[in-house]
């Protein structure tokens, strides 16, 4: 069970993407050197002026050029968008500088784990936030999805639909104990969720 926000009960306009899953990197810099050497040769500093803070963001789909801040590109191999079928089970998704470096891979195994796992059967909420206090609702109109499968996942990765928007950082760069935060997001817009799914409905909960 998921929740997104909207901005009312009314036309449930989802107010921000939908984060499918959070899985970490299991090969390239990040993996092999760690978070801190990531962020250090392909982070950036804050853009807000916080000092001694890096940052790892940005949107990254297949596409989509190299990223401006941090010289990376998301690459799929091991899959025939034209055919839609594996071709290498071994393959995966990765970020790659322009030198060809892994900076951050996942392979398709440990995805299809993760994703069927998580998929299988899905319903997706209507919510509404307000704060101080935090205080949350949540709307009666819910879509329900099923039978997916990892292919579907591809499929909608290969044209863009998915993709990779982390929310990575390192504060207190400098100090003896640097705080880091880890957070990589596969994301959907609301609108393309249905396309993952073979069958799909909305709800009226009473």
């Amino acid at each position: 069970m998921k929740q997104y926000g909207v901005r009312d009960f009314v036309r449930f306009l989802p107010k921000t993407p939908v984060t499918l899953m959070t899985p970490e990197p299991t090969g390239g810099v990040y993996r092999e050197d760690g978070v801190a050497s990531f962020l250090a040769r392909f982070g950036y500093d804050d853009k807000n002026g916080r000092a001694d803070r890096r940052n790892f963001g940005g949107v990254y789909a297949i596409s989509r050029d190299f990223h401006a801040d941090t010289g990376l590109k998301l690459v799929m191999n091991g899959f025939d968008a034209t055919s839609g079928k594996m071709t290498d089970l071994g393959g995966g998704i990765m970020l790659v500088d322009r030198n060809g470096v892994v900076a951050a891979s996942w392979t398709f195994k440990d995805m299809m784990a993760h994703w069927n796992r998580k998929h299988a059967q899905a319903a997706y909420v209507p919510s509404l936030s307000r704060s101080p206090p935090p205080e949350y609702s949540y709307g009666a109109q819910v879509l329900m999805c099923e039978q997916t499968d990892f292919i579907l996942f591809l499929k909608a990765f290969a044209v863009g639909a998915i993709y990779y928007d982390p929310a990575i950082k390192i504060e207190n760069v400098s100090s003896l104990r640097p705080v880091i935060k880890r957070r990589s997001q596969f994301r959907v817009n609301h609108t393309r969720l249905t396309d993952i799914y073979h069958t799909s409905e909305t709800v009226q909960i009473t």
